[in-house]
């Protein structure tokens, strides 16, 4: 049993001295893991850690020779690469005294123990560190540009997702709801004045929101849900949804009849309080007893009932989901004030007393909305931090003539030394409510429609099937209306006659729409939805666009199309990829049909540098089209960047070609910001997919690209690229495609 590890010098000492008297204690050395310390690479790497049961039987059945406390990669390569990277244990035959002191070592009998292999990756660490700095760089830009000194932002009453903004005050919730500050210290004996004074106004707020939750509960005739005004809607769907469904798992989901009435009334119509469902789920069964009541009597419905009121509101008060909620109506109130949350930043050591600005914030000096600006600008507030949309982003680049990953990086990450050897149990905890997800990566798991970047499927279906060609002419009015309802393009006023190059070139809607369109017509010129989604299937499937990277670290499958044509046409529908299957859509596009299996992994050598394993990428398939087909997408391809997009990209001394893709999402939330490409144009030599979650506009990914260009090669001093700043010059919030 291991006691305690990194112990100091002076505590071996101590526990020599007293070896006598200290039975069975032992100082012993030990290997420990030690990560570069760079949040980029963990995604990649993962960490180890002190094998469970169930992995220890998985992995035995390879190499029996696991010890029972065997330390195993637990994510990320650490575990793809376990079995060559795990050594072989040595021996020791010693003999001990009763009290397990040791008395002699037989040498004749030791062995020595074995070093597991080198495993070698693609990736450069360099070049992945610094696309990370650029990515959270240009997301804070994002974020900076469209904060508002406002309460809030009506989503219902502003329908173009560009217009989106980050009202002050979500920013100033979002340092409680993502537990940038620790609501749970303001309680504590050494909590600061200012800290004890929220507190105390939590108190307040608590008691009264509790009095009116008990009267819902238990009073007579409570309001019907629709009723109730949005902040004690928030506080029942809490109590329904998050507290008694999803955490507690007391209203068994499996358990309730979702066709029935008063299920659809509570749920669909709004038209019955809580408490009047409640009741009704206690009859009907669909509620778990055992984990509110200790008593073995029988219990009928209204004793559940009673018994279930009784728990939630003991439960609420110590639940800090709840908790955060209350702060945050405290804060639309105005019953706590952002400079109050400020100042607690240095209080609780987020911020470092030593900055210039805490007396100017102590003293009332500043303004909470310009102390938040500029430390977001400066990134002392990230927005990983604040989890608002945008807060997370993800590149891949390839090297197109082979398929190796030269950089694979999801921001947010997270340091993975803390979670080796001796686990930090407190910093997992707070990884895994992270509501920035860092666990989650963003270039191997995230997945989201590809917007305009598919438009490049599109033109290889079209040519290949014949429905379009280099004399082919299509009118854009600025709406293509043989579908319901009509599909608008981004340029409303309309393109006017294009052909293929132009098309791209301006990633033209009413074009690819009618290309999809005739995929789908008959020789009589009848259109079927099934027919037209098949074609675009099959060159997607061509593109290996059904089918992971081939990335050796966790991948979500793809989803290819498999409805709504003409939306699927540019990149809409139910397509779904990660940023790694972008990019080796993007590499197959570079490098004229090569589809290759993604790899991370270079070589594996045993400790003497003995070479084990080449990795080399696996070619699955060659794509085979006409050289017509492959100089159109080229030249449209190249057409992005030294027309439509000519001003983004003039002063970068490198040709590229790419396509640019804005997904929509949600209503609520700002579209998806995507860029692919290659460069150099007429050479490649490498290949990118990137995204921005929630980025607004496809502009936001090219000026990623360009900074990763400029850097990549050498064309800007690196400290004008990596200026640790957020980045705002040239951001845009209006997609162009």
């Amino acid at each position: 049993v291991t006691i305690a590890t990194n112990v100091s010098e002076k505590s071996v000492a101590a526990i020599k001295e007293n070896q006598s008297a200290l039975q069975g204690i032992d100082i012993v050395e030990d290997s420990t893991r030690q990560y570069v310390e760079d949040e980029s690479m963990a995604p990649i790497l993962g960490y180890t850690g002190q094998a469970s049961s169930e992995e220890l039987e998985t992995l035995r059945k390879d190499n029996p020779d696991y010890s029972n406390d065997a330390i195993v990669g637990k994510a990320g390569i650490e575990q793809y690469m376990e079995l060559q990277l795990q050594g072989k244990d040595g021996e020791e035959t010693v003999t001990v005294d009763n009290l397990g002191k040791v008395l002699d070592i037989d040498n004749s009998k030791t062995v020595e123990p074995i070093a597991g292999n080198d495993v070698y990756l693609t990736i450069d660490s360099d070049w992945q560190k610094s696309i990370y700095q650029i990515l959270e760089q240009r997301v804070a830009g994002i974020v900076l540009s469209k904060l508002t000194p406002d309460k809030s932002f009506d989503y219902e009453a502003e329908k173009d997702a560009s217009k989106i903004t980050i009202p002050i005050y979500s920013v100033y919730n979002a340092l409680i709801a993502n537990s940038v500050i620790d609501i749970n210290k303001f309680s504590n004996d050494d909590a600061s004045d200012t800290e004890k004074n929220l507190y105390a106004k939590f108190q307040q707020k608590q008691q009264q929101v509790f009095d009116t939750i008990s009267n819902r509960l238990t009073g007579d005739n409570p309001p019907a849900y629709k009723d109730e005004d949005s902040q004690m809607q928030e506080y029942l769907t809490y109590i329904c949804d998050d507290l008694l469904t999803n955490t507690l798992n007391i209203l068994k989901s499996d358990s309730i009849d979702t066709s029935d009435e008063t299920y659809k009334a509570w749920k669909n119509d709004e038209s019955i309080s809580l408490k009047d469902y409640l009741n009704y789920a206690a009859s009907q069964n669909w509620i778990d007893i055992s984990q509110i009541s200790t008593s073995n009597e029988y219990l009928d419905s209204e004793e559940i009932y009673q018994a279930l009121t009784n728990y939630i509101i003991d439960y609420l008060k110590t639940d800090t989901g709840f908790s955060k909620l209350l702060y945050k109506y405290m804060l639309q109130e105005d019953t706590i004030s952002g400079e109050e949350l400020c100042v607690v930043l240095y209080e609780q050591g987020v911020l470092s007393k030593e900055d210039e600005l805490y007396q100017t914030m102590l003293s009332g000096g500043l303004d909470a909305y310009t102390f938040m600006y500029r430390k977001i600008a400066s990134l002392e507030i990230t927005p990983a931090q604040l989890a608002l949309a945008p807060c997370s982003a993800s590149a891949v680049i390839t090297d197109t003539t082979s398929g190796d990953v030269l950089a694979c990086v999801s921001y947010p990450g997270y340091d993975n030394n803390r979670l080796t050897n001796n686990m930090d149990t407190d910093y997992y905890a707070k990884l895994s409510t992270d509501l920035s997800s860092p666990f989650f990566n963003k270039a191997t798991q995230q997945r989201t429609a590809p917007g305009s970047t598919l438009k490049i499927l599109s033109t290889v279906a079209g040519m290949s099937e014949g429905v379009i060609d280099d004399g082919t002419y299509i009118e854009c009015t600025g709406s293509f209306d043989l579908v319901t309802p009509p599909i608008n393009c981004w340029n409303k006023q309309g393109h006017g006659a294009l052909d293929i190059r132009g098309a791209i070139e301006q990633s033209c809607n009413v074009f690819f729409s009618e290309t999809a369109y005739r995929l789908g017509q008959n020789a009589e010129g009848t259109f079927n939805d099934n027919t037209a989604m098949q074609q675009l299937i099959k060159y997607a499937n061509l593109l290996g666009l059904d089918k992971k990277s081939g990335l050796e670290i966790s991948e979500a499958s793809p989803q290819v199309s498999n409805e709504l044509p003409i939306p699927s046409a540019i990149g809409q529908g139910t397509h779904s990829y990660t940023t790694s299957q972008l990019a080796r859509y993007a590499t197959v596009l570079a490098s004229s049909g090569n589809v290759y299996n993604l790899s991370l992994l270079d070589k594996s050598t045993d400790s003497d540098g003995n070479l084990i394993e080449d990795y080399t990428p696996e070619m699955i398939d060659h794509v085979e089209l006409s050289q017509g087909i492959w100089d159109d997408v080229h030249v449209g391809m190249e057409g992005v960047i030294t027309k439509s997009n000519w001003g983004i990209f003039q002063d970068l001394n490198v040709t590229l070609s790419g396509k640019t893709g804005t997904a929509q999402q949600s209503k609520n939330r700002a579209n998806h910001s995507l860029f692919i490409g290659y460069a150099p144009a007429d050479k490649p030599q490498i290949a990118w997919a990137i995204r921005i979650a929630n980025g607004y506009a496809s502009t936001n990914s090219e000026l990623v690209a360009k900074d990763i260009l400029n850097y990549y090669f050498g064309l800007k001093d690196e400290t004008e690229i990596l200026t640790g700043q957020a980045s705002t010059a040239s951001n845009s919030n209006a997609g162009t495609d």
